[in-house]
């Protein structure tokens, strides 16, 4: 009797057990199941990053981990395609991923590959973007695309630097880099001067130099000839 009695309490025992254990928790399989959003983990994530990076989009691996690389790289493939830029990938977001990497048309990189002398097209996309953003986010929209080319006509001149990283981070080229407003994340706008640049668009002339004139410390840039006028930048060869 007392051996029955016993069973029976360990099995109550063990129920009640496994009824407070919490059940394991079972991340989305399929990308588009749930809304992505910075800081969620999953395969959906994965497979997120995997499809951002072979359509150019730098998310700094694939580890399943939505941090702030993938979030860069899902707002950059956002407004690239007239969506809503807030990092958040719902079903619209997720849709426009799989229709393009579904699409055997579609290719990784700039989608303007003859311009050859950019080595990292979307890292180069993103960090023009970031010293457009930086350097002249108050400006109108021509005097952004404006910055973006003084930087590539200084990547061309071959005397600044091989690499638009190395153009951007000279010592001493931008203010924005020197203050640290190069690292604050661009918006849409600066996105679409950067790649109006990339496209060949150059307000400036050919401008290899630009200063604020109210602003401007540097003497030496007074000597430089200058071309033209973009709302508060001279711009300089």
């Amino acid at each position: 009797m007392h051996k029955h009695i016993k069973s029976i309490t360990t099995i109550l025992t063990l129920l009640i057990f496994f009824t407070m254990v919490p059940a394991p928790c079972t991340q989305a399989a399929y990308l588009g199941d749930r809304t992505l959003m910075q800081s969620m983990q999953g395969y959906d994530v994965k497979q997120l990053q995997q499809d951002l990076t072979w359509l150019g989009y730098d998310t700094n691996g694939i580890d399943g981990i939505f941090g702030p690389k993938t979030l860069s790289a899902v707002k950059i493939f956002q407004s690239h395609n007239g969506l809503a830029v807030d990092g958040i990938v719902g079903k619209q977001t997720a849709a426009a991923i799989i229709r393009q990497v579904s699409d055997p048309g579609t290719k990784a990189g700039y989608p303007n590959p003859s311009r050859g002398y950019l080595a990292n097209a979307r890292q180069d996309l993103a960090d023009l973007a970031r010293l457009i953003y930086g350097e002249a986010r108050g400006e109108s929209y021509t005097g952004k695309v404006a910055v973006a080319a003084v930087a590539l006509n200084r990547l061309k001149a071959k005397i600044f630097g091989s690499t638009i990283q190395e153009v951007i981070f000279q010592p001493g080229a931008f203010t924005a880099v020197d203050d640290g407003q190069f690292f604050l994340q661009p918006d849409a706008s600066a996105f679409r001067a950067a790649e109006d640049a990339l496209n060949g668009w150059d307000p400036t002339g050919g401008a290899l130099y630009y200063w604020n004139p109210v602003t401007a410390t540097n003497k030496w840039v007074w000597s430089r000839p200058i071309i033209t006028t973009i709302g508060r930048h001279v711009f300089a060869i």
